[in-house]
């Protein structure tokens, strides 16, 4: 990680980021942190040689390279990190059945932006890492992806063990701890981030302050339905969430993207999010989409807000 940052210039970063992590990692800040520290350690340090990064689910090992044990242990420990948001894995033969299918997001991405090869990625608000896994195998050099939710850092970094050594890196972190000026990566995500932020434009001109001049950004984000300048703010919740702010329309979005400087943008793609494709399962026990939207009236959402309809936008920066 540290030889990645230091390669792409990013000096700024690597000045701060030992001090960053010492405080991110500090056990005194989360009371499960030493139980997730300890199921890593009890995970197997066999690395196997059968993995497959551009398959639907991420797939590392078959589960005739552990014993019944390592097995039955393996699958204890990967369901103590519990909920599982992002995937799916399938582990050693145990299929990790994720909140969101994730891959699906990928299908939608994948074929509109800037090939990866060779470029440099950062991943804002990466859960988990699983799109960094398949930016990887769609042949990226290296993979930064941050996000402050330390289960999810932990739940990737219990997955890269069990990969081997790769240039794919998250750290619990947010946008906000990036340094500003950095404007070092070839390709930059923002997939599901803007509807949190109070403040839209603050996170595109984030966004575009990471990226090298010439580089690119695949934004993906709630939208509504609507004319330019149409933007919903809830009230309260939206699908019962706290902390949705900005949900606009695509024409607005646009031009919140050439009012910030992006060049070249294009709508690529707009999906209304399915209860197949966001869904409780064994390894996300709580509640999902179902239980957030009008059960009479499933193109709204329990508070009557229109549901959830996502858009992904590619722009370069300049």
């Amino acid at each position: 990680m540290y030889d990645t940052l230091s390669k792409i210039k990013a000096d700024a970063w690597l000045a701060v980021l030992p001090e960053q992590l010492e405080q991110a990692f500090d056990n005194s800040k989360h009371g499960d942190l030493a139980t997730w520290f300890n199921c890593m350690a009890a995970l197997p340090t066999l690395v196997s040689t059968h993995t497959q990064l551009d398959s639907a689910a991420i797939c590392i090992g078959t589960a005739a390279e552990l014993s019944t044990l390592q097995h039955l242990q393996l699958h204890k420990n990967l369901s103590n990190l519990h909920p599982w948001r992002k995937g799916p894995y399938t582990v050693y033969d145990i299929h990790i059945d994720t909140e969101w299918r994730s891959d699906w997001k990928w299908l939608r991405v994948k074929d509109h932006i800037t090939p990866l090869s060779q470029r440099t990625v950062l991943d804002i608000g990466c859960g988990n890492g699983y799109h960094c896994w398949r930016m990887l195998g769609a042949g990226a050099k290296a993979v930064i992806g941050v996000d402050p939710m330390l289960l999810n850092v932990m739940q990737f970094l219990a997955i890269k063990k069990l990969y081997g050594d790769a240039p794919v890196h998250v750290l619990p972190l947010g946008i906000e701890h990036i340094p500003a000026g950095l404007k070092a990566f070839d390709t930059v995500f923002s997939m599901g981030v803007l509807y949190h932020r109070r403040s839209p434009i603050d996170h595109l001109l984030e966004l575009k302050d990471t990226l090298q001049s010439g580089g690119e950004l695949v934004l993906e984000t709630l939208v509504i339905d609507g004319k330019l300048g149409e933007v919903l703010l809830p009230e309260d919740r939206y699908a019962k969430m706290r902390n949705v702010w900005f949900l606009p329309s695509c024409a607005t979005l646009e031009s919140w993207l050439k009012r910030c400087g992006f060049k070249n943008i294009r709508l690529v793609d707009v999906t209304s999010t399915t209860v197949e494709e966001q869904r409780s399962t064994e390894w996300m026990r709580f509640h999902s989409l179902q239980d957030f939207l009008d059960p009479n009236n499933l193109q709204l959402t329990c508070e009557g807000l229109p549901a959830p309809k996502r858009a992904i936008f590619i722009a370069t920066a300049v």
